[in-house]
């Protein structure tokens, strides 16, 4: 069996910081992936608009187990025009789904907050159903220096 060189062991660092560098960029790829499908199947496959919504979360998030997030909709919520539903997605954890908050005209104000994880430095994404049937979205980025999905 050889010995350890210096140069050996660098090489073998180097190897592995390449190898989880390509591994992480394949599950961000995934992650990204698998949002857009999250999203296609929460729309229909329908346009989503800008507009409307207000998605509230910090830049920063020192520990991702439990990011504040907040979402307010501009909507009279009225039996003829109202949000149904937002759906928060994030495009860098294991699961994209967040979570999902339903209303009614009886709800009075189309507005939710939570805590969320997130297992990394990602997009949250918030898009609103109304009850027209279309779909306006606000999307933030977040960096995370704790991930709170076993990151």
């Amino acid at each position: 069996m050889g010995h350890l060189t210096r140069r050996g062991v660098i090489g073998a660092a180097a190897q592995g910081a390449a190898i989880l560098s390509l591994t992480s960029v394949r599950n961000a790829i995934a992650a990204t992936d698998d949002t857009a499908k999250y999203i296609a199947e929460f729309t229909g496959g329908k346009a989503i608009k800008t507009g409307r919504v207000n998605l509230s979360i910090p830049e920063l998030a020192e520990n991702g187990n439990m990011v504040p997030v907040s979402v307010v909709v501009d909507s009279p919520m009225t039996k003829d025009a109202y949000v149904k539903s937002v759906l928060l997605a994030a495009d860098g954890n294991p699961m994209p789904s967040l979570i999902t908050f339903n209303f009614s005209p009886m709800s009075g104000k189309a507005q939710a907050a939570a805590r969320i994880r997130l297992a990394q430095t990602q997009n949250v994404i918030a898009i609103a159903a109304m009850s027209d049937g279309s779909f306006f979205t606000d999307r933030k980025t977040v960096k995370v220096t704790i991930g709170g999905c076993g990151g």
